[in-house]
């Protein structure tokens, strides 16, 4: 159910002090009818016993302080606490001093204390219908339907012709997709109340739901000229524009909402997407900062200002607002397919981010939910690619490694081999002559060699000198 905000006010004169939420639909409060002044004993019961004059002076200054501040664009929530706590103190009875103090709480987020001083609001002053209408949107929001629903029906039980209530639970039907009973419902406020912004509102919104752009742009331009200072109708405009296609004049619209009140959650939101659609990464962070300082667990915008971050190649500062976003939202798909890419493109960490595109895939509804032409499937194959070029690469290079160490143990045994080789052989002493062998004592000297001659020489009988005559014929 989408949550139903509204610009509340503090009575009685009803200055805004809205609260907002990304993408939801809001509506106004109204004081008691016809409270233009500041005398908080306005409407009371003629049988309620007087408020003090102290309690109305403290109540002036704190209301007084309030427009100062708004117009400052500087709410202090603490002093103005301080100040309506006061004048409530000088009179327990002053019921709007209640009202206004669960204005602040609620607009700070303390629902509780909200609930408590509306209720003590209501028991002091059972005819401040604005705080059971705030009450209601609070049980609204909370997703209590029924119980809002009960509230919206009793204050129309009190008041028969109150536009607000029926505005209020008009939105309630388009909500549950009942257009019909949701146009009756405003179009009776609006008889009540030609100027109820909160009936044009609810109309706008179920113009949108069907897609009837034309009648929409018509209501909205209507509101904007009713009230040109509520950021809504504004943001409306720029919504129609966004589904009619003129992407620069809608950019314009959500610009204005942020002029009339600077912290317009919505028009963040729809600004933020706009810059990252257009790669405009500075200005979505901006948007995104901003949506984050109303609602830091806002996981969504966490997991943008993560791809903002990476679009400006600020990589660690990505992954930090992914781990935030993370926290916030396990169940958060897109967190791992963002982590992944950098991990794949940036880190070169190609088996973590494997797996993390699987668990996407996972997450996404696996490949039955996935079309096969999803990029993860592209960027999974890419990053497997890698994976398998990098073991392949590592085993190339283990095995080039083992290669060399072979050839190292075969150098150092051939070495080894070689010098024990060298070590066993006798080295040579140069060119000296084996010495000459001595004779005997008592054998006969060794006889001389033949001198040299050919053998017709020794045939021709002459012998040499010393030597045997040969007696063979």
């Amino acid at each position: 159910m989408n949550r139903t905000i509204r610009t509340m006010r503090l009575f009685p004169l009803l200055a805004a002090v809205s609260l907002a939420a990304a993408g939801c639909s809001s509506s106004k409060a109204t004081g008691p009818s016809g409270a233009k002044t500041a005398d908080p004993n306005a409407g009371k019961a003629a049988a309620a016993a007087p408020i003090s004059n102290t309690a109305k002076a403290r109540f002036e200054d704190a209301l007084k302080a309030f427009e100062t501040q708004k117009k400052a664009k500087a709410i202090d929530y603490p002093a103005l606490e301080r100040k309506f706590q006061s004048a409530l103190e000088a009179d327990a009875n002053l019921a709007e001093a209640d009202y206004n103090l669960g204005v602040l709480a609620e607009r700070q987020g303390k629902l509780p204390e909200a609930r408590n001083h509306y209720k003590a609001a209501l028991a002091k002053k059972p005819s401040l219908r604005q705080a059971s209408e705030n009450l209601a949107v609070m049980e609204q929001n909370a997703g209590n339907v029924a119980g809002a629903v009960a509230l919206y029906q009793e204050v129309l039980q009190r008041y028969p012709d109150d536009a607000q209530s029926r505005a209020r639970l008009a939105e309630i039907y388009r909500q549950q997709g009942d257009h019909t009973k949701a146009m009756d419902l405003s179009r009776a406020a609006l008889m009540r109340d030609p100027q109820s912004t909160t009936a044009l509102k609810v109309m706008i919104r179920s113009y949108l739901d069907r897609k009837q752009l034309a009648m929409a742009k018509l209501v909205a331009l209507r509101g904007v000229k009713l009230d040109g200072m509520d950021p809504e109708l504004h943001h409306a405009v720029g919504l129609i524009l966004l589904q009619e296609g003129d992407v620069d004049e809608a950019r314009l619209s959500f610009k204005k909402a942020l002029e009339v009140r600077e912290d317009y959650v919505p028009s963040h939101v729809e600004l933020a997407q706009l810059a990252m659609q257009a790669e405009n990464f500075p200005t979505a962070e901006a948007h995104l900062r901003r949506i984050l300082q109303a609602d830091g667990k806002n996981a969504a915008a966490h997991l943008d200002l993560g791809i903002a971050y990476k679009g400006m190649g600020q990589y660690d500062k990505a992954m930090q607002e992914y781990d935030e976003a993370e926290k916030l939202d396990p169940e958060m798909a897109a967190v791992n397919l963002n982590r992944a890419i950098i991990l794949h493109r940036v880190k070169d960490a190609p088996e973590r981010a494997s797996e993390l595109y699987r668990k996407y895939i996972a997450m996404a509804g696996g490949d039955v939910a996935l079309p096969g032409e999803a990029p993860v499937f592209a960027l999974l194959r890419e990053v497997e690619a890698i994976v398998n070029a990098k073991r392949e690469a590592r085993f190339a290079e283990e095995q080039a490694k083992q290669m060399e160490e072979l050839q190292k143990q075969q150098q150092a045994q051939m070495q080894a081999a070689e010098k024990a080789a060298a070590g066993n052989a006798t080295p040579a002493t140069g060119n000296a002559t084996a010495p000459k062998a001595t004779p005997a004592s008592g054998t006969a000297p060794a006889t001389p060699p033949p001198a040299s001659g050919t053998s017709d020489q020794k045939n021709a009988g002459t012998a040499e000198p010393g030597e045997p005559e040969d007696d063979l014929l």
